[in-house]
């Protein structure tokens, strides 16, 4: 009874103190308002973003297709007056602008300590110095270098070869290293298992291959079931010399340095592309079987780069802080971007990103608090994560600290969306959650799939940066759609890029049509100069996803979107994804997931829907300290991560929380999982369970778990 009565004690005197705050802010904001309004004209904001940014150029009872009306910006201008048309003629034309500006920066790491935990464990840890960088002429000459280095070691033009490493300063002169002999670069994620790398190496029929200190010792299997490699180069660790014993009988293992040696003294000229010829060959990340081969031209890639141009504008200080897979095509161009307009690129890892990153000695800053990046690339997967740990942070403060910034939040979101900044508020509050990564970065871009209305919202209002979501695919060289800066609404990914078209046709099966209103709606067709050839030795399935219409390239994504009247494009399902319910209701399995994974219980999510019942079923791995806290509430005490996963009554208990997020997120009551299974295992690459990017491969989820969804029906 005491308890009850000092927390209604405290929540009324948090109440108070909120609701003089609240009067307070309203007091200033009519003092402020005309300063504001001259200031920041909030109305020519509201008209930018409201403007129509696609008009439709053709329309029938079956398909509509939409292309953008903003002119091409000065960098996409000026790439056509010099004719860049190839990555090689892109890296020598910026060389000669940007020559002694930083261009790479590498972070030293200056020791491997064991740090003593809490816990009395033992971690290793770095204990790091400053980036050490290379200007563009260092950059283009170590490319030059490494090109002519392969060449000297039997490498052809037009000759395939395989990168398969972390991304880092290394891989990019590498690739571009290829570029300049034009040799296209196969690309390969770190994840992958054994069998998914050899799978690309073996049908691309490469006999070089270039790797890391780190996943070189994988090729000790590898190799036996990958017969055409004679040659493995691998990146030098900092730390810790390589070794190179134990591999296959007549394979040379060459150190990265040593290429770059043999190029150095090399006299022989480079062998530049054309813009037809392939520049990668990016296999896709397969979550619906065995990965693809894309093959992406030069034109694809400059085509690409032309897009990214238009939507971003360029200040003098911009750093880019680099560690995504430069292996997925939206990375690798995003940072060729960077290169194109002077933006210097320091890499990191997520072991290493922020200060307390689990590979950062304690006293020691890490990559993001050194080089205090202003833009980075993301993907909705991390921005999640982000998210999360922002509601943890808040959720774990004392009350009144808990109520001001809900304040602090709700005060901002509604100034935003009417067109004004926050200045004051962003000081007080918000600046200090940016200091997470740096405390300078002022844009965010997010691909690989789409971003939650609800993440994206608190990314940009949190972290005070301009958020940008592009849509695209590996076969549409990362490019169909991309949101401005100027945009005001969520869960959008924008209009047509620059030198792309987006088409809608009827997918009767799911009742998608352009004539539907208020939207028109249908499967996306994109077309332009981004749309891939095709599929590497696939013809029959490049014939099913791709065709040529008018002398242009389209390729059919197998996403369904509606267009806005302002041409703004939103992804609403997915066709391998949609299911039919016993009492005829569709449900996007898709969306549904990309709603709960917000859920601050959810790591990771897969729902299942089968035609014969009336409900859909989850298979969820749960984030531990969230798991914790249910247990807690359920009075639970004492229990480990693995039995909680396996109590009937944490299954309940999670249930209840989806379906109060769920109504949250406006979800129908039949899309809302009615049983769930607690995962006790990381969906990983390694299991087969999610792809290299992290999507889900539900034929083998549903293989793995069927005895779990079985019992999750019946009950």
């Amino acid at each position: 009874m005491f308890i009850e009565e000092d927390v209604h004690m405290e929540s009324f005197w948090v109440q108070t103190a909120i609701g003089a705050i609240k009067i307070i802010a309203m007091v200033y904001d009519i003092i402020t308002m005309p300063i504001y309004l001259i200031l920041q004209r909030p109305w020519k904001r509201r008209a930018l973003a409201k403007r129509v940014k696609a008009k439709i150029i053709q329309q029938n009872d079956t398909s509509i297709t939409y292309h953008g009306v903003d002119a091409p910006g000065e960098m996409h201008v000026k790439m056509l007056q010099n004719n860049i048309n190839t990555l090689e003629r892109m890296f020598n034309f910026v060389t000669k602008i940007h020559s002694t500006k930083r261009c790479i920066g590498t972070r030293q790491i200056l020791s491997e300590e064991d740090e003593m935990q809490p816990n009395g464990r033992v971690f290793k840890k770095f204990k790091m110095g400053d980036y050490m960088w290379r200007n563009f002429i260092e950059t283009e000459f170590a490319a030059t270098c490494f090109g002519r280095g392969l060449r000297e070691l039997g490498q052809q033009p037009r000759q395939n070869i395989v990168i398969f490493a972390e991304t880092r300063a290394e891989w990019l002169i590498a690739a571009h290293g290829c570029f300049k002999q034009n040799m296209p670069l196969v690309t390969i994620y770190a994840t992958l298992g054994d069998e998914g790398i050899a799978h690309g190496i073996n049908e691309t029929e490469v006999d070089m291959v270039i790797t890391s200190h780190e996943l070189l010792p994988k090729f000790k299997t590898v190799l036996g079931i990958t017969p055409n490699v004679k040659k493995i180069i691998f990146m030098e660790d900092q730390l810790h010399k390589t070794d190179v014993t134990g591999f296959k009988e007549g394979v040379q293992i060459i150190p990265f340095s040593t290429v770059i040696e043999k190029g150095e003294k090399s006299k022989m000229d480079g062998c530049s592309p054309t813009p037809d010829d392939t520049a990668i060959i990016m296999y896709t990340s397969g979550s619906t079987g065995t990965p693809k081969g894309v093959l992406l031209s030069h034109a694809n890639c400059i085509g690409t780069m032309k897009n990214f141009c238009d939507i971003f504008k360029i200040y003098p200080d911009d750093v880019l802080i680099g560690f995504l897979p430069l292996a997925h095509v939206f990375e690798l161009l995003a940072e060729s971007v960077c290169l194109l307009t002077g933006v210097p690129i320091g890499y990191s890892t997520p072991l290493t990103l922020i200060d307390s990153s689990s590979k950062i000695m304690k006293g020691c800053k890490g990559d993001a608090s050194v080089l205090k990046p202003t833009c980075m690339t993301s993907v909705p997967l991390i921005l999640d994560r982000i998210s999360k740990g922002i509601n943890a942070k808040v959720n774990a403060e004392a009350p009144m600290k808990k109520a001001f910034f809900k304040f602090a939040y709700q005060y901002k979101t509604k100034w935003v969306a009417r067109g004004f900044l926050t200045p004051i508020m962003d000081k007080i509050i918000f600046k200090k959650i940016a200091r997470l990564m740096g405390g300078r970065i002022r844009g965010v871009m997010s691909g690989g799939a789409p971003l939650a209305p609800d993440t994206h919202e608190q990314i940009q209002t949190c972290l005070c940066v301009e958020m940008v979501q592009g849509y695209g695919l590996t076969e549409t060289t990362a490019g169909a759609a991309v949101t401005d800066k100027w945009c005001m609404e969520y869960g959008v990914v924008g209009a047509p890029s620059s030198v792309n078209y987006i088409r809608l046709i009827n997918w009767e099966e799911g009742n998608y049509r352009v004539t539907n209103k208020p939207y028109p709606q249908g499967e996306i067709v994109v077309g332009g100069t981004s749309v891939s050839k095709g599929y590497y030795k696939l013809p029959g399935k490049t014939g099913e996803d791709f065709f040529e219409e008018d002398g242009q390239r389209w390729f059919r994504t197998g996403d369904v979107g509606e267009v806005h009247p302002d041409g703004v494009l939103k992804i609403i399902d997915r066709k391998k994804d949609l299911v039919k319910l016993q009492a005829g209701e569709y449900v996007s399995l898709g969306k549904v997931e990309s709603e709960l994974k917000t859920c601050a219980v959810v790591e990771n999510i897969c729902v299942y829907g089968d035609s014969t019942k009336q409900n859909t079923v989850a298979l969820i791995v749960p984030n531990p300290q969230a798991l914790d806290d249910i247990a807690e509430r359920q009075g639970i005490k004492g229990m480990e991560f693995e039995e909680l996963c396996s109590s009937p009554v944490m299954e309940k208990a999670v249930v209840h929380e989806l379906a109060e997020h769920g109504k949250k997120c406006k979800l129908h009551r039949f899309e809302i999982p009615t049983a769930v299974t607690l995962c006790k295992d990381i969906w990983t690459p390694d299991m087969g369970l999610v792809t290299a990017a992290f999507k889900l491969k539900r034929k083998d989820i549903q293989e793995r778990y069927k005895n779990e969804i079985s019992r999750m029906y019946a009950s």
